[in-house]
């Protein structure tokens, strides 16, 4: 099997870290504007002159490239999986007709913690959701300037609202699909973007959960924690801490510890169910888009 993998940033140097290493895999190769040695790379798709020779790509370019080097790939081929980063697009844009297998890479779906929680609130009325997310955006690439990183620019599809919509996806997957949401979206510190570095919001799902979740570039403690009141329980998950507190109704407290989860971890366990045609838990195209909506009706406001 042959990979190519589109954009070469942090994101699809993990890709391919990832990708190189599994056995069915026959080459990697990469679209990037880099000068890149011992990898057969292109300056951009157009170069490739037959680009039905691969069975894989994966789309992890900046954001707002996605929409139309998505575009080009299902104009050339058919019948081939591919893999498009988090966000799907940078805002809404027409269908694309395609009869590729096509998946939006939400690989916190395949972390231990948010499956172990997502089973065991599989039967459970859910009241109250609190979820937490942030971290400060200096530290997230060391390696680089945070002013001249996506995430910094909008144009550009950056954004806390899109760089951390894994949080968007898992609170659907989990507990079910927005009926209302009022929220606050901005830029509120003195970091150097022009990008929104708070979002904030208050929705009511299907199953009438009440959800409060809040995503930041502000927090100089990373988190990612997720409380859930439930019927029976109120559960604590903490995905940076790989535990799972559970308290009864007598307040007894039974705590789940998940040991050494490598940081490539979810993206092996995605990888291995789109190559495996096992899709049950990989976020799909039409979730993908979704996902693009509920970001696209929410307005960047100023305080």
């Amino acid at each position: 099997m042959k990979v190519l993998i589109i954009g070469f940033g942090s994101i699809g140097k993990r890709h391919f870290e990832v990708i190189k290493n599994f056995q069915n895999i026959a080459s990697a190769d990469i679209v990037t504007k880099q000068n890149v040695d011992d990898i057969v790379s292109f300056k951009k798709l157009e170069d490739i002159t037959d680009i039905s020779i691969y069975d894989y790509f994966i789309v992890a370019s900046e954001t707002s490239k996605h929409y139309e080097q998505l575009k080009y790939i299902c104009s050339k081929v058919d019948n081939k999986k591919i893999l498009v980063e988090k966000p799907l697009y940078d805002k809404k844009y027409q269908d694309i007709e395609s009869d590729n297998k096509i998946f939006t890479a939400y690989n916190l779906r395949f972390h231990p913690v948010l499956q172990k929680l997502k089973n065991l609130l599989n039967d459970k009325q859910v009241y109250y959701v609190n979820i937490l997310s942030g971290q400060y955006l200096p530290t997230w690439r060391p390696e680089q300037n945070y002013k001249e990183s996506y995430s910094a620019d909008i144009n550009k599809g950056g954004g806390v609202l899109r760089d951390l919509s894994h949080e968007l996806d898992y609170t659907r997957w989990i507990f079910g699909e927005f009926e209302k949401i009022d929220y606050i979206n901005t830029k509120i510190s003195d970091l150097e973007i022009d990008s929104d570095d708070i979002f904030t919001a208050i929705a009511i799902t299907h199953k009438k959960s009440i959800i409060n979740l809040t995503i930041d570039y502000i927090s100089k403690v990373s988190m990612r924690k997720i409380v859930v009141h439930a019927n029976d329980y109120t559960i604590i998950a903490d995905l940076i801490k790989n535990t799972i507190r559970i308290y009864d109704k007598e307040m007894k407290e039974e705590v789940i510890q998940f040991e050494n989860i490598d940081k490539n971890h979810t993206y092996i366990k995605m990888h291995q169910a789109i190559l495996n045609d096992n899709y049950s838990e990989v976020c799909s195209f039409t979730s993908g888009k979704k996902i693009v909506d509920v970001i696209d009706s929410i307005k960047l406001k100023e305080l």
